[in-house]
């Protein structure tokens, strides 16, 4: 290949171009480009998820605990890979299962108020191999949360973060698992705290939980086993809210009421009612006549992506993070007609009903520590038109060309649906100390069924007696 071309040195061109192409980027996206370059070569490991804690709850934040969480998050893209080389590897020395006991996981009430939610189920341990001896089992209960605009984008640190909130060590020395025993069933349970935020998946953050096991035999072999658990929150529902909003300067207040709870699915009604729309004089009246009505409820979600020790020079120093917000629309519509309209006694009013677009997923409202927060507002727009009409003939009325849009908002509490709403406290069955003891026998300390033998009672039982 001749290393000259109309006059154009190829080796050199392609030089400065490379060098043009970084220099017009930004840091991020330069960054990606030597992420990718460098996914060939050792530094793999980047694109595997590390589980740095977040501020849920206390954990111990030593180097040895740190080290282990990071672990558990790459074992499952490891196993794999091991899996892939060596079929032999693929037989695992024990078989993992989950069986859940207790109902779906459900928090009743606000985070300062929900008691929490019991869990409780079966570990089952299945030898595949004959007699297999266990060093460790352990069972974490993880969190999960995820942002869609990290700070560094190619950055698992910075995606993710990871922390554990309970921990079950079904043994402190090594067992054996017999394979003639078969299946071996290890419960566990635990009470969930009720203050944590509910699984969210969002535009641009989300919340997940789920429980991890992770069991370890004397060679070192290990076997991994991951199960997504749904937690939710509802809010039991109150009295109606009544709100006033006033619109200067004209005269016109607007009474709204509104359920204290919604759900993201099902039509939830609302009222409204307008005064001040007639403003009357001595021979003439002016009023406002109410054209359109439209509505729409908005979802506002707000998120903080952490920055990680790697690239905290982005934020301005560790423990900072950037702000992102996305606004949509779910669920919408418009009226014409259907209130009543009273200008005698100054009165516009009416209902109607209003619902959340299902197809869109609609999130519940939640306020997490970690930065997440979604919340809700009912957004009502009217169209009035002013009119004059003579006090004489009220019924002839005359445009005057002017109007106004009135629009106001109220916040929603978006939840799920509460059933029968007890919670795990509530309806707690008694201890075995609290049963009373059994009643006395009779006859001699036992208790004898005979057969009637007399006439027939043709339906008169409320005269019979014990007989001696």
């Amino acid at each position: 290949m001749p290393s000259r071309l109309f006059g154009i040195d190829l080796k050199r061109a392609s030089q400065q171009t490379d060098v043009s192409l970084v220099g017009r980027k930004n840091s991020s996206t330069t960054a990606v480009t030597e992420i990718r370059r460098n996914s060939k070569t050792a530094d793999m490991p980047e694109y595997f998820p590390k589980r740095p804690s977040i501020g849920l709850m206390k954990k111990n934040s030593n180097d040895k605990r740190d080290k282990q969480s990071k672990e558990r998050s790459q074992s499952k893209h490891v196993s794999t890979k091991d899996a892939q080389r060596s079929p032999a590897a693929r037989v695992k020395p024990v078989k993992l299962d989950l069986i859940m006991e207790s109902p779906p996981v459900i928090f009743f009430g606000a985070p300062t108020e929900a008691s929490g939610a019991l869990i409780s189920g079966r570990l089952q341990v299945s030898p595949n191999i004959g007699d297999v001896e266990m060093e460790s089992i352990v069972m974490y209960l993880e969190c999960t949360t995820t942002t869609a605009k990290p700070v560094e984008a190619r950055c698992r640190e910075c995606m993710a973060n990871v922390t554990d909130l309970y921990e079950w060590n079904f043994f402190n020395k090594a067992k054996t698992f017999k394979g003639m025993d078969g299946t071996q069933e290890l419960p566990f349970s635990h009470l969930i705290p009720g203050h944590i935020p509910a699984t969210t998946h969002g535009q641009i953050g989300s919340v997940d939980y789920s429980l991890h096991v992770r069991a370890k035999t004397r060679d070192g072999q290990q076997t991994e086993l991951r199960r997504d658990m749904l937690i939710q929150r509802a809010l039991r529902p109150g009295n109606d809210k009544n709100s006033v909003r006033i619109f200067p300067p004209t005269n016109l207040s607007l009474h709204v009421t509104l359920p204290s709870v919604v759900h993201p699915i099902g039509e939830f009604p609302i009222t409204c009612r307008m005064t001040g729309v007639t403003n009357q004089r001595d021979d003439t009246q002016t009023r406002w006549r109410l054209r359109k009505l439209t509505w729409r409820i908005e979802e506002k979600e707000t998120m903080i992506s952490p920055a990680c020790a790697k690239h905290a020079f982005k934020v301005g120093g560790e423990g900072k993070g950037v702000q992102h917000t996305h606004d949509r629309e779910i669920g919408s519509d418009g009226l014409k007609a259907g209130w009543k309209t009273d200008f005698s006694d100054g009165m516009i009013e009416g209902e109607f009903m209003a619902a959340i677009d299902g197809s869109l997923k609609p999130q519940c409202s939640v306020e997490a520590p970690n930065g997440l927060k979604i919340v809700h507002n009912l957004i009502i727009e009217l169209v009035i038109a002013e009119e004059w009409a003579p006090n004489k003939k009220p019924t002839q009325a005359t445009p005057t060309g002017a109007a106004r849009v009135l629009r106001t908002q109220f916040a929603l509490n978006v939840t799920e649906r509460a059933g029968m709403g007890i919670s795990w406290d509530d309806e707690m069955p008694p201890m075995y100390e609290d049963v009373p003891a059994s009643p006395p026998h009779y006859q001699n300390q036992h208790t004898t069924v005979q057969d009637y033998e007399g006439d027939d009672l043709h339906g008169d039982v409320e005269n019979l007696t014990l007989g001696s």
